[in-house]
């Protein structure tokens, strides 16, 4: 079971008072903390020290945290990190674009240091549940193996991105079962992390790019199901 002593978090912001705000919090928290001052500075940094965590700027200079996100949902290691985007902006298609380049979470500023803690242990009770959770879901021509994060399809390796993993295992454990967009965020991102609901639909679009078009259905109104039809 994963705790705050065990989390390492890498802080990202071209602001020093928010990275000593962050730092200070985080440490006295139990949090093992690294710091880094631009999207470049945070990918370099990431592969010295392994993150579960990043909290990660938005505007930044040399690398802006978008771009810095991409590339590091583009590495192996990075694949499943925990990566919560800071930004004083709060416009919609901000959210949207985060959560297109892989986010998980999207925190507005001023940052409130209580609730980042909250969500980080909220992140740190999720990652400790599915560590539990030892089961492979097999349907149809697909294998989902919880132990370790892996979805193939006729035999062949897929990999997603953890949150993208998280919402097809939690359809494909009751498939045909229609959930709403809410029921989604709730199970999957949970009530302490704040997403809007296009996010679902952001990640389902991904979803079926890489397991196929037919294995979640949209129901009109509803929300989504994972389809044996």
């Amino acid at each position: 079971m994963q705790t705050a002593s065990s989390y390492k978090v890498l802080v990202v912001d071209d602001d020093p008072d928010i990275v000593e705000l962050l730092q200070y919090n985080l440490k006295k928290e139990g949090y093992e903390v690294s710091v880094a001052e631009n999207g470049r500075k945070a990918i370099e940094v990431a592969q010295v020290v392994k993150p579960d965590v990043i909290l990660m700027d938005v505007m930044m200079p040399v690398l802006d945290g978008i771009a810095a996100c991409r590339q590091l949902r583009d590495m192996n290691d990075f694949r499943h990190t925990h990566i919560i985007f800071l930004t004083a902006r709060s416009e919609e298609f901000s959210e949207v674009a985060a959560f297109e380049a892989g986010a998980d979470d999207f925190i507005t500023k001023p940052i409130k240091p209580r609730a980042l803690l909250s969500r980080l242990a909220a992140f740190a009770r999720r990652d400790s549940q599915h560590e539990e959770q030892e089961q492979v879901i097999e349907i149809d021509d697909l294998r989902i193996d919880r132990t370790s994060f892996a979805v193939y399809k006729e035999g062949e390796k897929i990999t997603l991105p953890k949150k993208e993993f998280e919402l097809l295992a939690f359809l494909a454990t009751t498939p045909n079962k229609v959930f709403t967009r809410e029921e989604l965020l709730n199970n999957v991102w949970g009530n302490d992390v704040y997403v809007i609901a296009r996010t679902v639909d952001v990640h389902i679009r991904k979803v079926r790019e890489k397991v196929g078009e037919d294995k979640i259905k949209t129901i009109k109104g509803v929300g989504y199901k994972f389809n044996t039809d």
